[in-house]
């Protein structure tokens, strides 16, 4: 019993210390948890470097001019153009209406007594080609067109002749009678030619006054408008005298073509009433022969 007694406690030591051993971490396994635990530390790490934008890579540079955007133009509403004449008030419309009557008129004028001329050319051609060689005065005037100048000339002729006898202008004789029947139809024609002209003559010699009117009336606001600030300021003074600038420059845009067309159709209608003279002497000649 002794010696059991005497053996049992060293072995208990010595189970003591293999327990103790056991639960130590031996070398090794130390070494190899340590690089577990560095692969495993740099994961973070990765998430933020995916998390964060890589930076843009730096044009490559190939020699060629860069190619920038155009700059825009940018448009200045003009204060003192035409429109702000037109809303200054009342007179500047007043003027400008009445110069665009004038201008609308002349024009109107000029184009129709151009086609008009150019018809009684046209007319005279066929007088020449048709009327003189027909058999008679009624088939020649048959021939010309209806309603222009030369027909009824030959028209007016005609009628004079026939109805002479027998009415209260018998006491007339023949010749005078049919004379004085075709020179009315000339001048008939003439005044005809005429019209028009007046209007044209009138807007040339008044037109530029109308301008002018707008202008002293600028001038006039201009100097309302310094009276009134005490100072002689540009942007006081732009605006007045750019509208009587405006004003006189409309008034001479109307009134130099009124006069050119004026003078062009006079010279025109010269030439028309030379042929027209020179049928109604023949056609008065004819019907003094007895051809009807």
């Amino acid at each position: 019993m002794s010696f059991l007694n005497t053996m049992r406690t060293p072995f208990a030591a010595a189970l003591l210390a293999l327990a103790t051993v056991a639960a130590m971490p031996t070398p090794a396994l130390a070494q190899a948890s340590a690089p577990a635990a560095d692969a495993a530390a740099p994961a973070p790490a990765a998430s933020d470097a995916a998390a964060t934008p890589a930076p843009a890579a730096a044009p490559a540079d190939t020699g060629a001019p860069s190619v920038t955007p155009a700059a825009t133009k940018e448009t200045i509403e003009n204060p003192y153009g035409l429109a702000a004449a037109w809303n200054n008030g009342p007179v500047p419309k007043f003027t400008l209406i009445v110069m665009l009557i004038m201008s609308m008129g002349s024009w109107y004028i000029i184009f129709t007594k151009l086609w008009e001329q150019h018809k009684m050319l046209k007319s005279a051609d066929n007088v020449g080609e048709n009327f003189w060689t027909a058999g008679s005065v009624k088939a020649g005037a048959n021939t010309l067109e209806e309603g222009s100048a030369f027909r009824y000339i030959a028209e007016s002729g005609l009628k004079a002749s026939e109805h002479h006898e027998g009415t209260l202008v018998e006491q007339i004789d023949r010749h005078t009678w049919i004379a004085m029947s075709v020179s009315r139809a000339v001048e008939n024609i003439q005044s005809r030619l005429s019209d028009g002209l007046a209007f044209l003559a009138t807007v040339g010699s008044t037109a530029p006054f109308v301008g002018l009117f707008g202008t002293v009336m600028g001038i006039y606001g201009a100097l309302t408008q310094i009276g009134i600030a005490g100072q002689a300021s540009i942007d006081k003074v732009a605006g007045p005298v750019g509208e009587a600038l405006i004003m006189t420059a409309i008034g001479l845009a109307v009134a130099v073509p009124a006069v050119m067309g004026y003078n062009w159709l006079i010279r025109r209608n010269k030439s028309v009433m030379e042929k027209v003279r020179a049928f109604s002497g023949d056609l008065h000649n004819v019907l003094l022969a007895g051809k009807r």
